[in-house]
């Protein structure tokens, strides 16, 4: 058995990635490896916490095999793109490739809960993490951070530093106008660290608003299997995803990039409406499935889209959310249409209890919308109160097992009868709608109480 090794040498680092993960190697590095000058743009890439993925990735120069799981077999592409693998330790390597000119585009993975915002969307300095990094970078802007906000501030102070001219954040998270809000974090974040630094960044620092989609579920060992078997290699740190792929970004680039729309990346004037297209079926599909369908025992999503009262389910979501999308109804149908080949696609395993990783930061961005919007017009679907109903319904232990940026918040939240329970967590979630849908969501989360499997 081989192992992954370059033939040639890997391309100059010029584009600096945080969030090294499945999904950024499935999309982003993807679309790199598949642009025109993808060979002149390498990427370093640093993992947001945990070494593991780095060592691995560092032991095959980089290299790895992206599995596009089709419903009937996998083809095996071995990406290139990834030029240097680094851990979230490695700081100085960060700061190095932040000062070094030929570097001009930083994406980022991280996850919404990730950017550290608080409710009006600033650097949540109340939160210990950030408010310890702040004090950190005020003490020495090259001692290692904890956090993706501060770990890119420090970054920027060392490009201004070194005078290496402008370059152009590109978040990919799922984030409503994820330009505009990662932005406004660091420069909130600069201005408490360097008045001077924020000037700076307005200056000589662009931010591309993104929307990106791939589902792209966690490998396990049988993945690892597959691909020594498909290939004859092993591969440490393979990925597996779907045939599917879209990226549209909009924005001010303030330095070059990758030719990503030779690869099929979508360059438009306003990324809202594919945005909220996406946030709402996909996302907002996938949120409601990982808490109401686990309550019913399922595990994934294909598992879920072989449930017709799931499938139900989906509709009705998509059935309240579809009416308030700006791009035509013949595209919103056929959006529709395949998600519902995706979702169902049999040998995609994307776990359901990955998907319901903090609720509290992805229901204000993909499901409330709608519930709002639906309730300004006088109307309180079902498929618009149950996504809040299931989530409720999840932090009081039905389902999928609770990982949350906010645990310890919500945890007391939830306790006593159900009518409390939803009237506290609605006072979090959405307080404006509190009055006004609590009993259609009392309504609903008894009812899927009512069905929950041991």
């Amino acid at each position: 058995m081989s192992e992954l090794v370059r033939s040639t040498p890997a391309p100059p680092v010029r584009h600096v990635h945080l969030g090294l993960g499945n999904f950024f190697r499935a999309h982003q590095a993807w679309y790199t490896a598949h642009a025109s000058d993808g060979g002149e743009w390498g990427i370093a890439a640093f993992t947001g916490r945990s070494p593991d993925l780095a060592r691995a990735m560092a032991a095959q120069d980089g290299l790895y095999t992206l599995v596009t799981r089709g419903p009937e077999r996998d083809e095996f592409e071995v990406v290139p793109a990834v030029a240097r693998a680094h851990a979230a330790d490695e700081h100085d390597a960060w700061l190095g490739y932040l000062a070094d000119p030929a570097v001009q585009v930083v994406t980022t993975t991280v996850t919404e809960a990730g950017y550290v915002r608080d409710a009006a969307g600033d650097p949540d300095v109340g939160r210990p993490e950030l408010a310890a990094d702040l004090e950190t970078l005020r003490r020495d802007p090259t001692a290692l951070l904890r956090t993706a906000p501060a770990r890119l501030v420090a970054g920027l102070l060392a490009r201004r530093r070194a005078d290496a001219g402008p370059l152009t954040v590109v978040p990919c998270d799922n984030l409503p106008d994820n330009g505009a809000a990662v932005a406004r974090v660091l420069l909130g974040l600069a201005e408490q660290v360097d008045p001077a630094l924020r000037s700076w960044i307005e200056e000589s620092v662009g931010f591309a608003t993104t929307m990106v989609d791939r589902i792209t579920p966690e490998p396990t060992a049988a993945d690892v299997a597959a691909v020594a078997a498909g290939t004859g290699v092993q591969d440490r740190a393979p990925v597996v995803t779907e045939p599917f792929t879209e990226w549209v970004l909009s924005g001010r680039f303030a330095a070059g990039r990758p030719a990503w729309q030779d690869a099929g990346a979508t360059f438009t004037t306003d990324v809202a409406p594919f945005e909220q297209r996406k946030l709402w079926l996909l996302n907002g599909a996938h949120s409601m499935l990982a808490y109401a369908a686990s309550i019913r025992g399922h595990v994934t999503v294909a598992d879920a889209m072989r449930d017709a009262v799931c499938r139900a389910w989906i509709e009705e979501w998509w059935d309240a959310a579809s009416p308030h999308l700006t791009l035509p109804a013949a595209d919103v149908s056929a959006y529709r249409a395949a998600l519902t080949d995706r979702f169902a696609n049999p040998r995609m395993a994307h776990r359901l209890d990955q998907i319901a990783f903090d609720g509290s930061q992805k229901l204000p961005i993909r499901t409330v919308p709608v519930l709002r919007l639906e309730v300004a017009e006088g109307r309180l679907p079902v498929g618009a109160v149950r996504p809040v109903a299931a989530w409720v319904c999840h932090l009081r232990g039905h389902g999928a097992a609770v990982t949350d940026a906010r645990l310890e918040e919500l945890s007391p939240l939830v306790g006593g009868t159900l009518r409390d329970a939803v009237q506290r967590v609605l006072g979090v979630l959405a307080p404006d709608l509190a009055a006004a849908v609590v009993d259609a969501v009392v309504e609903q989360a008894q009812e899927l109480e009512s069905v929950a499997v041991a």
